[in-house]
C-alpha cells in the first residue's frame, strides 16, 4: 500500500509507514524539540521506542502520564513537562485518551487559568487568545478518531465528569495515520476500539440533525468497519483490515460533528461512574438503545443493513450487531463487567445530564435511561 495525502479539514498522511514522515515534517516547520504525549502503557512498549528512533535530527522528550480517562491533572502535568523541556511542538502518540491530552497540553502550557476553564460549558469560559504550539497526531488505536477531532474530552479529577474543550484551534496540524502502529494491539482492545468506531458511524447517521455530508461519511465508515472488524480481531497482522479500521475510526469522528445519541450518553456515564473503557461501554449498550430507537427511524436501519451487508433488511440489523459482538469476543451484560444495580441511579444522573442524547432519534427521559441500564444488566 502507498501513503495517501488528503485534507478534511486536517491534513492527513495515511498508510503503512506514515510515521516515518514525522521528523522531516517537523523539521520543515523549523521545529526540533517535540514533547511526545503518550500513555503509561505505551511508554513501556517497543512501538514507542521504535518511533523515537525515527526522530533523527530532533530532541524529543516524553510525557507518559496519561492513564485511563484523561483528567485535568494529567493535562497540567503535561504542560509542566512541555515547559520543562523547552518544547516547541507536541506529538500526540496513542489512543483517544493520550490524543485528547496532547491536544490541550500546549493550550495549558501557554495560556492562563485552569484547563477546564476552557471547556465550552464553563460559566466563565476562557477564550483561546494566542496561537497554540504546533501539534501533530499519531493514533495507535482505531476507535475514537480523536486525531481528526476538534474537541478534547477531559474529566474532572474529583467527580470524574467529562468536560469538553471544543475549538478548531486544537485540531492537529497534520495527522500521520499509520495502521502499522495498531498491529500489536491485543484482540480485546482491537474489538472494543473497533466497536467504538462502528458506534460513532451508526449513531451519527441515526441523529436527526441535518447534515447530509456527515451522513454519507457515516454510512461509508459503517460499511468499511463492518467488512473488516472481525478480520482485524482474528487476523491481527492483516494490514488491509487494520487500515480499514483506522479509516473507519477517522470517518466516525468526522461524521459525529453532526452529533451522536443515547448510546454515547450511557457510555459516558459508565466511564464516569464505573471507569469502564469507552469502546466496551458503547459495545455493551448499543443493541439495547438501538432496539428502542428503531421504531423512530426504520428507513435508516434499512440503509444501515444495506451498507453493512446484512441480509434480511433493517429488522436483522440489531441481531447482526449482537452476533458481530459475540464473534469478536465481546460477551456478557453490564453485570458481568463490574456494574451493579446500586450503580444505576448515579448512571442515570450522569447519562441524563450528558448532551449526546439531545440528538437521539427518540427523546429520552430519565425513566428511559433507567430502563436502558436495567435491560443491559
Amino acid at each position: 500500500m502507498t501513503i495517501s495525502g488528503f485534507s478534511f479539514p486536517t491534513a492527513i498522511r495515511f498508510g503503512p509507514g506514515a510515521r516515518r514522515e514525522v521528523a522531516g515534517h517537523l523539521q520543515s516547520q523549523g521545529l526540533k524539540r517535540p514533547l511526545i504525549v503518550t500513555d503509561r502503557g505505551l511508554a513501556e512498549l517497543a512501538v514507542l521506542a521504535e518511533f523515537r528512533s525515527l526522530l533523527d535530527g530532533l530532541e524529543p522528550a516524553v510525557y507518559a502520564g496519561v492513564a485511563g480517562n484523561p483528567t485535568a491533572s494529567q493535562v497540567t502535568a503535561g504542560a509542566q513537562a512541555f515547559r520543562a523541556h523547552g518544547a516547541d511542538c507536541v506529538i500526540g502518540f496513542g489512543g483517544g485518551a493520550a490524543l485528547d491530552v496532547a491536544k490541550v497540553v500546549g493550550l495549558a502550557a501557554t495560556h492562563e487559568g485552569m484547563i477546564l476553564e476552557y471547556a465550552w460549558d464553563h460559566p466563565g469560559v476562557r477564550a483561546i487568545e494566542r496561537e497554540l504550539p504546533y501539534f501533530v497526531a499519531l493514533p495507535t488505536t482505531a476507535g475514537t478518531g480523536s486525531e481528526v477531532g476538534r474537541s478534547a474530552v477531559i474529566s474532572e479529577d474529583d467527580t470524574h465528569l467529562k468536560r469538553i474543550i471544543f475549538s478548531p484551534k486544537i485540531l492537529a496540524r497534520t495527522v500521520f495515520a499509520d495502521p502499522e502502529l495498531t498491529l500489536a494491539l491485543p484482540p480485546q482492545v482491537t474489538a472494543a476500539t473497533g466497536m467504538d468506531a462502528l458506534t460513532h458511524n451508526i449513531e451519527s447517521y441515526l441523529s436527526p440533525s441535518y447534515h447530509p455530508l456527515c451522513d454519507g461519511i457515516a454510512l461509508e465508515g459503517a460499511r468499511i468497519a463492518a467488512r473488516s472488524l472481525l478480520r482485524a480481531v482474528r487476523e491481527p497482522g492483516d494490514i488491509a483490515a487494520r487500515s480499514d479500521m483506522m479509516m473507519a475510526s477517522m470517518m466516525g469522528a468526522i461524521a459525529f460533528q453532526k452529533d451522536l445519541g443515547a448510546v454515547h450518553s450511557c457510555a459516558h456515564a459508565l466511564g464516569a461512574v464505573c471507569h469502564m473503557h469507552h469502546g466496551l461501554a458503547n459495545a455493551l449498550m448499543i443493541d439495547t438503545v438501538l432496539e428502542w430507537n428503531q421504531e423512530a427511524v426504520p428507513a435508516k436501519f434499512e440503509e444501515l443493513a444495506h451498507v453493512c451487508g446484512v441480509s434480511g433488511g433493517g429488522e436483522q440489523f440489531i441481531p447482526w450487531l449482537r452476533a458481530l459482538k459475540a464473534r469478536i469476543g465481546i460477551q456478557g451484560k453490564l453485570g458481568e463487567h463490574g456494574v451493579t444495580f446500586e450503580h444505576i441511579p448515579k448512571l442515570v444522573d450522569v447519562a441524563f445530564a450528558d448532551g449526546c442524547h439531545q440528538t437521539n432519534p427518540r427523546p429520552c427521559t430519565r425513566d428511559d435511561f433507567h430502563a436502558f441500564f436495567e435491560a443491559a444488566m
